[in-house]
């Protein structure tokens, strides 16, 4: 189906000089597998792609002599953690061919066809050090147009960081000039995780991954090994704004006022999405349930990180409910949750975070995992639930000089309840929505998410 044509070793233009760079504990918690995505390309004249493969391959070249964290590599280190060094080992770049057209993906729903565009990476039996931290593929379709699909550390950046990356290097593509350098000083993160003796910080470990069980279980054994796949979901902007209506006016209703802030999209949206997976997942009322959701802190901090810091300032914080107040009361009770969440991140939540965080002698039972069916680390499948927001990232805007993508998607969602929220491609207000759910409940959820507006 796809053909693999050539790979090519992709080093920095400039030679750097070898180090270690410092990763702050909140690099040292993140998955040591890739985040993937896709970009499919259909430009109106195919002559754009002639030389696609080179250009990506220089420009690619030029945009790590910035970013040369890329082009490192991670060392296993004590306690889990791992150490970054700066050694110019290069990326991984594939050229591959398939007899598809765009069009035979459908939706893209992250598949294993989806996940075929993108370079495997076998974490089972390669060293560490050996993989590469970021891998593309250029794949040509028989319809003239083309994906590219890349897999990521996300040691070494969360979404902002990697959206900064692909559009300096897709500015380098067109033959212009990359003027928006990274923030590559990591260390600026360690005044945060020193926590002076006599300030002890006010959350400890539990506080930050609460993770119920099923009532009757003792762990989540059981619903990792249950069989999952994956669906797509899409809302119009009306129904997003119905959505909003429905939770705004009933919280106005229940306060007598309208002066709060109206609840964002954002929050309406996680809210129905975990109402509708509880009914689904057929929780017992007594169940206690959490919603993570992705906060980057990066303006949260005091004094803020620089805007373009160069890694990870993202945490899930956990909104907690039970399935019986979630299904009975009104839309406005999850939203509140939810916003509440998100309100509490603030600088003393976040250094309280890292503090924790660098005081674990042991931190991969911490970290998620981004492959199918893992049996490590945290899982925050059935009762719960992860949603991360891409509403804010310019994901379509990506242009190599074949035009801007004409959709996008996640590469792999990795486990029961992992989902995302992404906008529509025509800029027109919708969101699409890829999430991973376990099979028995996939159509309830699609029942009660459409029925339930």
């Amino acid at each position: 189906m796809v053909n693999l044509i050539a790979s090519h070793t992709v080093k920095p233009a400039r030679p750097i000089s070898t180090k270690v760079m410092y990763l702050s504990e909140c690099d040292q918690c993140k998955p040591l597998t890739h985040a993937t995505t896709v970009h499919f390309y259909k430009p109106e004249n195919p002559e754009l792609l002639k030389d696609a493969t080179r250009v990506l391959k220089d420009s690619l070249s030029e945009a790590l002599a910035a970013f040369y964290p890329l082009a490192g590599r991670l060392y296993q280190k004590d306690g889990g953690r791992v150490e970054l060094r700066c050694n110019s080992m290069g990326a991984l770049l594939l050229e591959a061919q398939s007899e598809l057209k765009i069009e035979d993906f459908g939706d893209f729903c992250p598949t294993p066809q989806i996940r075929a565009l993108i370079p495997p990476i076998d974490y089972n039996n390669t060293p560490l050090h050996e993989v590469p931290l970021l891998l593309v593929q250029i794949t040509k379709f028989a319809c003239g147009g083309v994906s590219l699909g890349s897999a990521v550390s996300h040691v070494i950046v969360d979404g902002q960081s990697g959206c900064h990356f692909v559009a300096e290097w897709a500015k380098i593509a067109r033959g212009e000039k990359s003027d928006d350098q990274p923030y590559l000083d990591r260390t600026i993160l360690q005044q945060y995780e020193e926590c002076p003796s006599s300030i002890a910080p006010k959350l400890q470990y539990p506080d930050f991954y609460p993770l119920p069980v099923l009532i009757g279980q003792s762990s989540s054994l059981e619903e990792r090994k249950k069989a999952t796949t994956c669906a797509m979901f899409q809302l119009s902007k009306e129904q997003i704004e119905q959505l909003k209506n429905n939770v705004n006016n009933h919280h106005d209703l229940v306060h007598k006022t309208s002066n709060h802030p109206p609840f964002s999209r954002f929050v309406a949206v996680s809210a129905h999405i975990w109402k509708c997976l509880s009914k689904a997942r057929m929780h017992s009322p007594d169940q206690e349930t959490v919603l993570y959701v992705t906060v980057d802190f990066r303006s949260r901090l005091k004094p803020p990180l620089p805007g373009r810091y160069f890694g990870n300032a993202v945490l899930p914080v956990p909104a907690r409910a039970i399935a019986g107040d979630l299904q009975s009361r009104p839309p406005s009770y999850a939203s509140s949750k939810i916003k509440e969440a998100i309100d509490k991140v603030t600088d003393e939540y976040v250094r309280s975070y890292l503090v924790c965080m660098k005081d674990m002698p042991e931190v991969s039972s911490s970290r998620h995992f981004h492959t199918v069916g893992c049996a490590q680390g945290l899982f925050f499948g059935n009762p719960n639930l992860l949603i991360t927001s891409w509403v804010g990232l310019d994901v379509y805007k990506v242009n190599f000089g074949w035009g801007e993508a004409i959709s996008m998607t996640p590469g792999s969602l990795g486990y029961d309840g992992r989902l995302f929220l992404i906008p529509g491609p025509n800029g027109d207000g919708s969101l699409i929505i890829p999430l991973r759910l376990q099979v028995e409940h996939i159509n309830a959820f699609k029942k009660y998410f459409y029925e339930d507006i």
